[in-house]
C-alpha cells in the first residue's frame, strides 16, 4: 500500500521534532557540564545561584523530552527503543531532583539573608563605637584642642569658627548625631533591598523548580517507555 503525500509529511514531521529534541537535549547535557565545572564554590550564594541557573535553563530540556518523544512508538529502532526507555527515566530522576531543589532554596536564603543581616549590623557597630570614642574625645577636649579641631575642619571644607570652642563642639556633636542617624537609616534599606531580592529570587526559583517536576514527572509517566 503507497504512503499518501500527507502520511509522508507527518512521519517527516515526528523525526524532524525528534532530531531537534535530542539536539536540546544535547545542549542541555553542555549547559549542565558548563554550570558543574565553574561552581562558585567560594562565594556564600553559590547553592542559590546554581539551582537559579537550573531553574531558569530547564525550558530546554523539558523541550527536548517532549520532542524525542514525539510520535511514541513510531518508526523506532530497537536501539533507539532502549534510549528512549533510559531517557524516561531519566525524566523521572529530573522530576525528583528538582523537587529536592526547593528546600535548599529557602534554607539558603534563609542563612544568606542573616549572615548579611551579622555582617551588616557588626559594620554599623564598629561605625557606632568610632562615633563614641570621638564623643568621648569632644568631651575631655580644651579649648586650644577645640580650636585645633576647628582649624583642622575648615581646612577640609568645613566652616566651623575657630575662635568660638562651644560652638565647635556644639556642631561637631550635631554631624556625629546626624552620621549617626543616618547609619541606622542606611542599614536598615540595604538589609531590607538585599532581603526582598533574595525572597523574590526564592520564590521565584522554587516556583519553578515545582513546574520543572511536575512536568517531568508528566513526561515519565505519558510516555510509557520505562513500562514498555
Amino acid at each position: 500500500m503507497a504512503i499518501s503525500s500527507d502520511e509522508a509529511g507527518e512521519n517527516l514531521t515526528a523525526y524532524r521534532f525528534r532530531w531537534i529534541g535530542y539536539g536540546f537535549l544535547v545542549f542541555a547535557l553542555i549547559d549542565t557540564i558548563h554550570i558543574l565545572l565553574t561552581l562558585p564554590t567560594g562565594q556564600p550564594t553559590w547553592v542559590l545561584s546554581t539551582i537559579g541557573q537550573f531553574v531558569e535553563r530547564v525550558v530546554v530540556p523539558i523541550l527536548g523530552f517532549a520532542l524525542v518523544f514525539f510520535g511514541e512508538y513510531y518508526g523506532r529502532k530497537n536501539a533507539e527503543k532502549i534510549g528512549l526507555k533510559v531517557l524516561s527515566w531519566l525524566s523521572l530522576v529530573l522530576a525528583l531532583v528538582f523537587l529536592l531543589m526547593i528546600p535548599p532554596v529557602f534554607l539558603q536564603t534563609f542563612n544568606v539573608n542573616n549572615q548579611a543581616q551579622q555582617t551588616v549590623n557588626k559594620e554599623v557597630e564598629q561605625r557606632l563605637t568610632q562615633l563614641k570614642q570621638l564623643e568621648d574625645q569632644l568631651a575631655r577636649s580644651n579649648p586650644e584642642q577645640l580650636k585645633a579641631l576647628a582649624t583642622q575642619l575648615s581646612s577640609v571644607g568645613v566652616s566651623v569658627d575657630p575662635n568660638n570652642p562651644e560652638a565647635v563642639k556644639t556642631q561637631i556633636q550635631a554631624r556625629i548625631k546626624t552620621v549617626r542617624d543616618q547609619l541606622q537609616t542606611q542599614a536598615q534599606g540595604a538589609t531590607a533591598g538585599q532581603t526582598s531580592n533574595l525572597w523574590k529570587n526564592a520564590i521565584k526559583w522554587s516556583l519553578g523548580a515545582l513546574v520543572a517536576a511536575a512536568l517531568f514527572f508528566y513526561l515519565w509517566k505519558s510516555s510509557g517507555w520505562a513500562r514498555s
